[in-house]
């Protein structure tokens, strides 16, 4: 099987998956994102405890680029400190925009690395990036 083709399994398995789609009991963090080219939209809902993100969760609508990279995004980060959070943040985004990124971080995203063929796509790098950036701008406003 071509690599290319294990990312596009990845992409639809997650666009379908509906289990980080819900609503959180409680939620810690609530942090709409939206889209404003193509209409996505999420609102990210996290749990921690201390500084280790507990749950993840998202609601919303939009192309099963933008939904599969959040429920993706989600599975990520939980276990994870806030810190290794904003680090995976980083690192997703600027692979999404073409920066020089080592095999090593792309290691650090775990799944996530499945959308890194979405750069050669300028039509669909906001929908890759909605989830991250909701996470990397919620973590600057809310957890510090």
């Amino acid at each position: 099987m071509d690599l290319n083709d294990v990312y596009t399994q990845v992409i639809l398995e997650n666009s379908r998956n509906q289990k980080n789609k819900r609503n959180l009991e409680n939620p810690d963090i609530k942090e709409p994102g939206h889209n404003p080219s193509c209409g996505d939209e999420i609102v990210l809902e996290l749990k921690h405890d201390g500084n280790i993100i507990t749950e993840a969760a998202f609601t919303g609508h939009g192309c099963a680029i933008s939904q599969a990279a959040t429920s993706v995004m989600c599975d990520e980060i939980v276990g994870k400190t806030i810190e290794e959070a904003k680090e995976m943040a980083k690192i997703y985004i600027g692979m999404i925009k073409r920066e020089d990124i080592s095999d090593e971080d792309l290691e650090k995203i775990g799944d996530a690395a499945a959308f890194q063929n979405i750069s050669n796509m300028p039509q669909r790098v906001k929908c890759a990036l909605l989830s991250w950036k909701t996470l990397d701008e919620v973590i600057d406003k809310d957890v510090k």
